[in-house]
């Protein structure tokens, strides 16, 4: 609104005499735009002095939390599981003094040397510091278990071995991890922390530039306002309203036609801006709510490992340890109905141990693509062929592996991937009938497809989709063993390797499944 003159009609000619000997005094416009121009230059210095060092902080943070403190919080998490899978591994040999319980020995002591040289690698530069004393405790304490008790099972007599020496050397190792991952953990949290004091830092500086920009342009609009005529000063009354109090007020400009035409065109960007916005809006309330649901997810997850690989499993154990005990000590001293009684007892809690260790295999994949190395598909074909050695002997089957190709890769996914399609051909076979199963390849564009077919019982097309669900199951566990999880984590393991799995019709019986794995992109430009 624009203020009414009360001065008198006869004074008005004196005031405006004045105010032009005034403007006399003032500066002219030249001046003035190079004070304009000097304060913009200024201006600008110090908003890239302030933007630089805002996102070197940021950067600072950043590098810290995910090349240092993330992956050694994993690292040393991995090493937990190395560790116990190993304290697993003796226990069950203890007990059973079978060779195929030290597997998990085996494995543990693999992963326990690749995390802590991967965590060794993370502290080396000063990038952690203090973190390879934390280290250097878990490998002695793991080495004195190793020493004092683990060896003594391994190389000694049944018997020879001290449980409860074993339990307090392992006790002392669970110590110096759960150390290890408290200080990793707190250090990660400080690394979240310095990236939100650097975000914070970085608003703040983006506010003050913002509260500088405005301030230089309220200044510059009122500098300039007296040589701007009219239209254009209430075109730039109107934006200033939009953009500071009301983005939904509609802008209208009058005067000459350029004038409207470029009121015509803010109005069209202000609306551009606003449907932007609703847009960004929405795709960020998405991006919020998928990312917490990701969150919770992540941390169900994690909590079920904990709960199985701790809460089930070390009770499990017990169990499955007195039973076979009850079993080979009262095994044919009963009668024959407390022998059934004790069978049942000792199958069910071996096959709710398989049940958790596929479903802690099930929860683990996808985690990380870290792992992923060139892996040759006809080495680890033959490997996987080995590992069911025992099983084609007992059916008089034969495994037939054609050429296979390198790919890059999980290697352990992989063949994990290998031995459950392989075994699931040679399992699941015609009475009378000796399995066959072959592994075939061939490129079809960017994608490896690779089929492993079998002459066994076969598959009805209206299954084909049930198969590949976790628990889903279409024989009892009467006729074919097994946890109903086999082809789900086949499924989960090909699609983490960016392939896709089903399964194809074959002229014969039996059955095929076909996956495709991604060419590697060297090959690829070839």
């Amino acid at each position: 609104m624009t203020a009414l003159d009360l001065t008198p009609p006869d004074q008005r000619g004196e005031v405006r005499l004045e105010r032009l000997e005034e403007g006399g005094r003032h500066w002219p416009l030249g001046r003035i735009f190079a004070l304009g121009a000097s304060l913009a230059a200024l201006f600008a210095v110090t908003v890239v002095i302030l933007g630089g060092v805002s996102l070197w902080r940021l950067s600072e943070t950043r590098v810290a939390l995910l090349d240092s403190a993330g992956p050694a919080l994993i690292a040393a998490q991995q090493l937990s599981g190395s560790l116990l899978n190993q304290e697993t591994g003796v226990r069950g040999y203890d007990l059973g003094r079978r060779p195929e319980f030290l597997q998990p020995y085996q494995d543990g002591r693999v992963g326990e040397d690749a995390m802590i040289a991967e965590l060794r690698r993370l502290t080396a530069g000063g990038r952690l510091p203090g973190l390879d004393a934390q280290i250097d405790a878990v490998e002695q304490a793991a080495q004195n278990w190793r020493t004092q008790y683990a060896g003594a099972v391994l190389t000694g007599p049944p018997g020879a071995s001290d449980p409860e020496l074993g339990r307090a050397l392992f006790d002392q190792v669970r110590t110096k991890v759960q150390a290890l991952l408290a200080d990793v953990q707190a250090r990660r949290e400080a690394a979240r922390h310095g990236i939100e004091s650097a975000s914070t830092f970085l608003l703040v500086v983006g506010v003050a530039i913002a509260a500088l920009l405005a301030s230089f342009l309220v200044a510059a609009a009122i500098g300039l306002r007296r040589g701007i005529i009219r239209p254009i000063s209430d075109l730039a009354t109107q934006v200033r309203e939009v953009v500071s109090e009301d983005a939904t007020r509609s802008v209208r400009a009058g005067g000459p036609r350029e004038i409207v035409g470029l009121g015509a065109d803010v109005e069209a960007m202000r609306q551009h801006i606003l449907r932007d916005l609703d847009e960004a809006q929405a795709t960020n309330r998405r991006l919020d709510e998928q990312a917490q649901e990701l969150e919770r997810s992540n941390r169900d997850l994690e909590q079920f490992a904990y709960v199985a690989s701790h809460d089930l499993q070390e009770p499990l154990r017990k169990v499955s340890s007195f039973c076979q005990l009850l079993q080979r000590r009262y095994g044919g001293k009963l009668d024959e109905r407390a022998d059934q009684y004790i069978e049942f007892a000792v199958d069910g809690a071996s096959r709710m141990q398989r049940l958790i260790n596929d479903l802690l295999a099930f929860s683990r994949v996808g985690r990380t693509t870290e792992n992923f190395v060139s892996v040759d598909l006809g080495e680890l074909a033959a490997t996987a062929a080995a590992q069911l050695e025992s099983t084609r002997e007992e059916a008089a089957g034969e495994i037939v592996i054609g050429e296979l190709p390198v790919v890059s890769g999980d290697r352990a996914l992989l063949q994990a991937l290998l031995v459950n399609l392989l075994g699931n051909g040679l399992k699941f076979h015609r009475t009378d009938v000796p399995p066959v199963v072959r592994l075939e390849c061939r490129r079809d564009g960017d994608f490896w497809e690779i089929t492993v077919s079998d002459n066994g019982i076969g598959i009805e097309p209206e299954y084909s989709d049930k198969v590949f669900v976790i628990f889903q199951r279409l024989h009892g566990r009467d006729v074919y063993p097994g946890t109903g999880i086999g082809l789900a984590l086949a499924k989960k393991i090909v699609e983490f390797h960016g392939g896709r799995i089903g399964l194809v019709e074959t002229p014969g019986p039996g059955a095929a499944v076909r996956f495709t794995l991604p060419v590697p992109p060297e090959e690829t430009h070839e």
